[in-house]
Formats: structure tokens, C-alpha cells, sequence
């Protein structure tokens, strides 16, 4: 069943092109379980041949993922977690991978709605505790984005590279190696990530800690 979502995926971003990327990726995006390392490089893919703009695709990319990343903060804001749990068996989402994921935004906070794009299961229902937690629409685009269009980048890449070792898009060799490479890209960030977030916690620390002296002087001058 996989393999066969796998070859409808790559023929409907043949046909149907940018649009296609948009709106599978925006199903990728929220609880519809449609992979996005079989969306993004196939578009390389084309884009390396010469049927597709990068940057066009990869703008697609992050537009789709943006828009189903807030359809399930939308509902989570609105409705609430049980929507997940009562429902979500039927796109294939469990209650065990739910709570994975608060685990995730809880420890992290809202950087963890970027840091999340970049991993899979994760990827698609981090907004669901970003939801719930209501988050900063602002922030909560901005995060969102930034990983989104990473996490696009480095698929439209594989799918860039493959186009330069096969001009067969329609093998099943060709197709599982899309997969297995994005796979691999995923291991390939993540020392990218770690300093990251390590960046971005030294900095939280930093500006707590100015904040914290600024209210002990203020303490201090009016006594």
C-alpha cells in the first residue's frame, strides 16, 4: 500500500506541478499521513531536468507546509486535544506518537515547533501541542517556516542529486533510493540542530539572566 502511495505521490507532482507540491505538502503537513520525502524530491528531481523552477518548488514547499501546519493549530486551539485522540486513528495517528510530541514542545518550547520539522513523526504534529499551548501566531509562523523551508531545501536537494545519476524517475530503484537518501539527510543535520538549539538556549539563559539583574537593581534602587 505504501509502495502504491509512494508512485501516485511522484506521478501527481508530474501533473498537476506546482500546485501538487502545495497541496500534498500541506497534507504532509497536518495529520494525513502522506510522506514528504516522497513529495519534495521528485521536484528536485524535475527541477534538475529542467521541468520545474527550485525556487519556485521550494516556495511551494514551505506555502503547503505552512498551510496544513496551521490547519491542526487551528483545530487544536479550537476544539482541543481530544479531537487527536478520538479521530486521529483513522489518518493513522496514535495516541503513544501524540504524547511523544507534547513531550517534545514541553521540554523545548517553541523552538520546538522548528526543530520538529526536521524529524520525522514529529514533523507533522508538532503544531497539534503548539495548539494547544497557544502559541504566538507570529512566532508560531515564523519557526514553522524556517524549518519548513529547511526541511523542503534539503529534500529538493536529494531529489537534485538523484536527477544527476538517473533520468529515470519511474523505476522503483530510483524511488526507493529518494528515500532511503532522505533518510539519511535527517542524520546528516543533525549535528546542524544541536548547535542550533544549543545557540538558542544559551541565549535564552543569557537574556533571563540580564532580565533577572535588571529586576534585582531595580529591587535595589527602590529600596
Amino acid at each position: 500500500m505504501l509502495e502504491q502511495l509512494g508512485f501516485w505521490l511522484v506521478d501527481t507532482i508530474g501533473r498537476l506541478g506546482y500546485s501538487g507540491i502545495v497541496l500534498l505538502m500541506a497534507m504532509e503537513s497536518s495529520v494525513l499521513p502522506v510522506p514528504s520525502e516522497l513529495v519534495m524530491p521528485p521536484a528536485g528531481y524535475l527541477a534538475y531536468h529542467g521541468e520545474m523552477n527550485l525556487w519556485v518548488a521550494l516556495l511551494c514547499g514551505t506555502v503547503g507546509s505552512l498551510a496544513g501546519a496551521y490547519a491542526n493549530y487551528w483545530v487544536a486551539s479550537k476544539l482541543g486535544r481530544w479531537v487527536f485522540v478520538r479521530y486521529g486513528k483513522w489518518v493513522l495517528l496514535t495516541e503513544k506518537s501524540l504524547e511523544r510530541t507534547e513531550r517534545f514542545f514541553n521540554r523545548h518550547g517553541e523552538i520546538a515547533t522548528f526543530i520538529g520539522r526536521l524529524f520525522p513523526v514529529i514533523r507533522h504534529l508538532i503544531s497539534i501541542p503548539a495548539g494547544l499551548a497557544r502559541m504566538r501566531l507570529d512566532r508560531f509562523f515564523l519557526y514553522t517556516g524556517v524549518g519548513a523551508a529547511l526541511w523542503c531545501a534539503v529534500l529538493l536537494g536529494v531529489g537534485w542529486i538523484i536527477g544527476k545519476a538517473t533520468a529515470d524517475l519511474a523505476s522503483e530503484q530510483t524511488r526507493a533510493l529518494m528515500k532511503d537518501y532522505a533518510h539519511r539527510a535527517v542524520l546528516w543535520m543533525l549535528p546542524f540542530v544541536i548547535a542550533l538549539v544549543a545557540a538558542y538556549v544559551m541565549r535564552l539563559r543569557a537574556r533571563r539572566g540580564r532580565d533577572a539583574s535588571a529586576a534585582g537593581a531595580g529591587d535595589d534602587a527602590g529600596a
